[in-house]
């Protein structure tokens, strides 16, 4: 699901901007857009970077393990991408789902419990909620004092959907 969400705005990029690409024009194009990253959408980005390899890891570039530094400089230059809220849903809707995205994609370095959290909150995002600072921290706080991924998920769904 994580990486569709990527695919699925390249796929749409790529059919809006150059009709028909090959796998080859498709490296090429990601080339492009890497090289200047504020004038593309997240999602483009992300995906641009899935199509090149690290010269460190070998891995796709920004992907990599936390201290990889290709990887390290990519993962922060991702964030110079722009980021439009989808019609309907609440301001700060995209940045959390790109944050999110962000984690469940190079879980590197971040804490499991963070990663258990971004990924369960994909989904209720994609629907278009967004938590409160409180609700969010109670999320957090709730992790902290060793919540379930059942008991955790449950109290999303129920306490993110009202303000």
């Amino acid at each position: 699901m994580v990486d569709e969400i990527v695919e699925e705005g390249w796929r749409a990029f790529l059919e809006r901007d150059f009709g028909a690409a090959g796998p080859q024009d498709e490296r090429l194009i990601a080339e492009m857009v890497v090289d200047e990253p504020g004038k593309h959408l997240w999602r483009v980005v992300d995906a641009a970077y899935d199509r090149l390899t690290c010269a460190e890891c070998g891995g796709k570039l920004s992907r990599g393990p936390a201290g990889c530094a290709p990887c390290d400089l990519a993962n922060g230059f991702r964030y110079a991408a722009i980021e439009i809220d989808r019609p309907g849903v609440p301001p700060g809707n995209e940045h959390a789902l790109r944050v999110n995205v962000a984690v469940a994609r190079r879980p590197s370095g971040i804490s499991a419990s963070e990663v258990l959290l971004r990924r369960l909150g994909l989904p209720i995002l994609l629907e278009g909620r967004l938590p409160t600072t409180s609700q969010a921290q109670a999320t957090k706080a709730l992790a902290n004092k060793g919540a379930t991924e059942a008991e955790l998920e449950a109290f999303m769904y129920e306490e993110w959907g009202t303000a």
